[in-house]
């Protein structure tokens, strides 16, 4: 990928998913893409921008006719990467694509890098890096919720919050800066408390940016949760009820459950890997306890690698239970009173303490428990409002640049000269620039845009 500015080039690639479809679209984006798309077309009408045509595809060499299309010209600078876009939608066949793909190339493109279509966007100044990053984040989304989050950082959301945040910043970098340079004039200085209180208005907003993390994090990247628990506590029974069907074989028998069942859900619009695993005893000796010593063993595996662990106690046999001490050392954990159906009121008001009761039978505080889980991962009962980090490259830009500012904070309240409070203020600046692509290096703009699919 070309590092820092545009190739003076036209690329190509097929912007739809491999396999056989309905459509399948071939887009070009470059000073040339009109001129190399031309002679592989036949129109009835000439392309004019921003006007839907249709035409038949022909081989350039033979003029064959290949299929038909539906072409779309985007001049610049009204296109996606801001250069001119053409784009042809014809039937999806692999076959198809290929040929007009190696048309374009033999007629003077070149294939495109993964994510050249969107860095191109980048360069340009027509997206920021945190709104390229989402592009990658809506075409990855599994869920709703996690699509709409992208949709907003898309949009801007992110980059509008910390716009003004910034701007407060660069006035009062500018007012110290005029106060160093007309030192021996009659200028007006801020006072230590005004400079302490400006730092203030830019670093707290922006921890509270940083808080939003864990959330934005977790909607995402998803989670994994493992339920574990004794035999006929009643977990594969917890399992099908967060899944809504039937999925793990529920008997009366204990250890029913003898190896791991995963599958893939979504809790408050957050993508969850789900695990049944096999109860926590002692398997018997010999041969006849080998399967239950694997299934076991599996379960310690689930629970080590679980983002959350849910220790399901029955309700029906109200003790403190001792496999509690073993599920805290393994992972962060909520416990679970099922077979709530079955208490009577009042009854093991102790053993249940802290405990969220539930009744896979009934669906009693299942809506209760999935938000103590997101809670558990989130530090958050509620979403935030507003934009959120999503990945660990914005949170570090933003903690930069609030432990720029606290230093800053301290070297004012300790009266130190302007010179070396701006050099941390330029350092906060610095990180938020780097939050938007400002000023972001060659190397990781390619670490990012590499991830992307090609053609997008």
């Amino acid at each position: 990928m070309q590092n820092g500015s545009f190739r003076n080039d036209t690329i190509v690639a097929i912007s739809t998913p491999p396999g056989r479809g309905g459509i399948g679209v071939v887009r070009l984006s470059g000073a040339d893409a009109r001129a190399i798309a031309l002679p592989m077309l036949r129109l009835k009408h000439a392309l004019e921008p921003g006007r839907v045509r249709l035409a038949k595809i022909v081989d350039p060499e033979s003029g064959e006719v290949l299929d038909e299309a539906v072409v779309t010209l985007y001049e610049a600078p009204h296109s996606y990467t801001t250069e001119d876009v053409v784009e042809i939608a014809c039937h999806s066949s692999p076959v198809l694509l290929e040929a007009v793909l190696r048309g374009c190339v033999q007629a003077g493109a070149r294939l495109a890098e993964p994510g050249e279509f969107t860095q191109r966007a980048f360069l340009s100044g027509r997206l920021d890096l945190t709104q390229a990053e989402a592009v990658h984040d809506l075409i990855e989304a599994t869920t709703l919720h996690q699509a709409r989050i992208a949709a907003a950082q898309l949009g801007g959301a992110l980059s509008k919050i910390v716009a003004p945040i910034k701007r407060r910043l660069v006035e009062l970098i500018a007012g110290l800066e005029a106060g160093v340079d007309f030192a021996e004039d009659d200028l007006d200085l801020m006072t230590e408390a005004e400079i302490a209180a400006r730092i203030e208005s830019v670093r707290d907003p922006l921890q509270a940016l940083a808080a939003t993390y864990d959330y934005g994090r977790i909607v995402r990247e998803g989670f994994t949760l493992a339920i574990v628990g004794r035999p006929n506590a009643g977990k594969s029974s917890l399992f099908n009820r967060l899944l809504v069907r039937q999925r793990a074989i529920v008997t009366d028998q204990p250890g029913t459950t003898r190896d791991a069942i995963s599958e893939r859900m979504s809790i408050e619009g957050i993508p969850v890997e789900l695990i049944d695993t096999a109860g926590l005893r002692t398997a018997p000796d010999g041969p006849e306890g080998e399967a239950e010593r694997q299934g076991i063993e599996r379960t310690n595996v689930a629970m080590a690698e679980a983002d959350l662990v849910l220790h399901v106690v029955d309700g029906g046999a109200l003790t403190k239970d001792i496999d509690e001490i073993v599920v805290a050392e393994a992972r962060p954990y909520l416990r679970v009173l099922n077979k709530s159906d079955l208490l009577s009121a009042g009854v093991g008001a102790e053993a249940s303490e802290g405990a969220i009761r539930t009744s896979a039978l009934t669906g009693e505080g299942i809506e209760e428990l999935k938000r103590a889980i997101v809670m558990a991962l989130t530090q958050t009962a509620t979403p935030p409002e507003s934009a959120v980090l999503t990945n660990v490259r914005q949170h570090g830009a933003i903690m930069q640049a609030v432990d720029a500012l606290e230093i800053a904070a301290v070297a004012a309240q300790d009266g130190l000269p302007h010179e070396l409070l701006l050099l941390d203020l330029y350092g906060a600046l610095d990180a938020l620039d780097r939050l938007t692509g400002a000023t972001s290096a060659d190397e990781i703009l390619n670490l990012i845009f590499s991830t992307f699919c090609i053609g997008k």
